[in-house]
């Protein structure tokens, strides 16, 4: 490879890095996938009984994970009783072959409130777990951080003193690896228990709401995913600068053979 293909391989490199870079700092709101990202399995939380636990104590099994706050008026309630139907409708075992974590992104909330929310959703189960297959985390704000940081889960405060923040169930394989994300607040049996697979297997597999994530950012005004144009353009300026080079590239390889 000669020096000016060096060169144009090198600008297209420097373009998409910075172009990834630009994106991730649009994200004020939302979800970027980490896909293949580890959770810091050193944070530590409290359970719902005032117990001090870590995460690498309670990641032992493929885990449906949900970051939510437990007080929120909006898409946290529908979005763990969607969850609390598909534990009923999924045909695994909790316990057995999966974990439920919830985690408050709200490091006002303890104990108390995650002790009411649990019995609240343990009760309204129609099949019956053992209170340890469900946890019910709160923390400090350095270790909800690590975590949120680690998913790509980007939230903030409202004026009314309320979180902004999209909704989903990430799957993560027994050794903390993030597998899958299920976007949403209603979810398919079926894709969850081939998310558990997945996460069982440690695959990190992408889905179709990645492209979606990629195309539309969370609106913190109307509080839904709405067109983003400037991520779009950036992506379609990389595509045309690397279709630019391939072409240039191309054209003198051409007239180099018709010289010879």
């Amino acid at each position: 490879m000669s020096k000016k293909h060096l060169t144009y391989l090198l600008i297209i490199l420097l373009l998409s890095y910075f172009t990834n870079v630009f994106a991730q700092k649009l994200i004020e709101v939302g979800i970027d996938e980490k896909l293949g990202n580890f959770l810091p399995l050193e944070s530590t939380f409290k359970s719902s009984d005032n117990v001090q636990i870590q995460l690498q104590d309670i990641v032992n099994k493929p885990v449906l994970l949900a970051l939510v706050y437990y007080e929120c008026p909006g898409i946290c309630s529908p979005m763990l009783n969607e969850l609390t139907w598909t534990i009923d409708k999924i045909q695994l075992e909790p316990g057995e072959d999966f974990k439920i974590i919830t985690i408050s992104f709200d490091p006002k909330e303890g104990p108390e409130t995650a002790a009411k929310w649990k019995q609240n959703y343990l009760s309204t189960l129609k099949r019956k777990i053992d209170k340890d297959d469900w946890y019910f985390l709160t923390g400090d704000s350095v270790n909800i951080r690590k975590v949120t940081d680690a998913i790509g889960f980007y939230y903030k405060k409202s004026s009314d003193d309320q979180y902004i923040h999209a909704g989903s169930i990430i799957a993560i394989s027994p050794d903390g690896k993030i597998s899958r994300y299920l976007f949403g607040t209603s979810f398919n049996p079926f894709d969850v228990k081939m998310a558990l697979f997945d996460a069982k297997a440690g695959k990190s597999s992408p889905t179709i709401s990645k492209v979606l994530q990629f195309c539309f950012s969370y609106d913190p005004e109307g509080r839904q995913y709405t067109l983003n144009i400037t991520r779009i353009v950036g992506s379609i300026m990389l595509l045309g600068v690397g279709i630019f080079f391939a072409v240039v590239m191309l054209k003198k390889k051409k007239s180099n053979v018709e010289k010879e």
